[in-house]
């Protein structure tokens, strides 16, 4: 009979361990990933040996819904970005273009909340 208590005390440590160990799933990250390049690379024809694109490095732009702006992104030296934004239609344009020549955006893009979504997108530098 004295060993029911010392059982008893045992059995609720063990439980309270094991819902002391329990942690919540983290919570799915939404928003887009992807890499911005830019063709031609230079202008003449291409060479066999050499790539005729490049990453777009250190672009600066804006990620766009019907209600404007909702976040920007600055791509890095290998043109990649990642920018967190809420589910729904964006378009991602070159932040502060003013004209000339070349095409950088705009792209557009679809996110699922709960996921990023990946892309692959080429500007046009207007070299030829």
């Amino acid at each position: 009979m004295k060993n029911v208590p010392l059982i008893f005390l045992v059995s609720i440590l063990f439980s309270s361990m094991s819902f002391a160990q329990t942690t919540p799933a983290p919570s799915a990250a939404t928003g887009i990933d992807g890499v911005i390049s830019v063709s031609p690379a230079h202008g003449g024809p291409t060479r066999i040996d050499e790539s005729n694109s490049r990453p777009f490095a250190n672009g600066a732009f804006n990620v766009q819904n019907e209600s404007g702006t909702v976040a920007s992104f600055t791509t890095d030296d290998q043109g990649h970005f990642q920018v967190s934004v809420p589910p729904g239609h964006y378009t991602v344009s070159l932040k502060d273009r003013k004209g000339g020549v070349g095409r950088f955006g705009p792209f557009d893009v679809d996110v699922v909340a709960g996921q990023i979504t990946k892309v692959q997108w080429t500007c046009d530098s207007g070299m030829r």
